[in-house]
This record gives C-alpha cells, structure tokens and sequence, in this order.
C-alpha cells in the first residue's frame, strides 16, 4: 500500500487551514486518513505550522512519501534536511495591558497645543476708509 504525507484542507471560502495527515495514495484528498500529524495555516503572517516530529520521522523512515508542499513544510520545521528555519510569529499584547495603557493615557495631564478650546473670533479689523463715491450735489438755480 502507497501512503503519503499530504495536506487535507479545512476551513471556509478565502480562508484555508490545512491538516498534515497520513494517507493512502488512492483516497480523495480531504478523505480517510491514517494520522494526523500536524497542522499549517497559510493566512496568518508568517504562517503557522505545527508539526509532530517524531511522527513525521516514523512515517518518513516506513516509507511514507511527502507531497511537494508537505516536503517543503517538513525542510522549514527541520524534519527533512536538517536545520529548521521557520519563523516564530509575535507574541500578541495582552488586550487588559492595552486597555489599561490607554487608559493611563486618557486620565494623563493635557499635552500643552494638544487640544483647543473654542475657537476664538477674530479681531475686528479696523475698516480701511474707502473713497465714498461723490456724487456732484445739485446746485440750487
């Protein structure tokens, strides 16, 4: 029996997940599977892959053969070649410590030209004289 290693795919429309699993050669490709041995998340940056080594390495040492997006997943965790080179994303900042950094923030004194106050009319301007049209006065006869 041919098994392989492959991606079984999983999640809605635009936003895939996969699964790395252990399948016979003649199933569908989100069929029966002998083993899921991790997963693989394309949309998140960068990717997030998890994979059990050590199970990858049974089925690799059985005879199991990797397809070629599950090969090159197995050289980035280091399970084929040797050195792994996969990229850790950032840890995310706890929502509570946000919240009370901004809040920190809001009570704070007033930065000085931070905020106006009403707007201020402007000064009357002094009325440049303007010449008044003279009009000739009618002369009494």
């Amino acid at each position: 029996m041919a098994v392989k290693i492959r991606l079984k795919r999983m999640g809605k429309i635009r936003t895939p997940f996969y699964r790395i699993v252990i399948a016979d050669a003649r199933t569908k490709r989100d069929g029966r599977v002998i083993e899921e041995i991790g997963t693989y998340n394309p949309k998140t940056e960068p990717s997030t892959i998890h994979v059990d080594s050590e199970r990858a390495q049974y089925w690799l040492g059985v005879g199991a053969q990797p397809t070629d997006a599950v090969a090159a997943i197995l050289k980035l965790t280091g399970d084929i070649g040797g050195q792994a080179t996969l990229k850790q994303p950032e840890p995310k900042p706890n929502k509570a410590e946000l919240f009370d950094a901004a809040l920190k923030e809001l009570h704070s004194e007033p930065k000085k030209g931070a905020t106006t106050g009403k707007s201020k009319p402007k000064a009357a301007e002094p009325a440049a004289e303007a010449p008044a049209d003279e009009t000739p006065a009618p002369e009494a006869e």
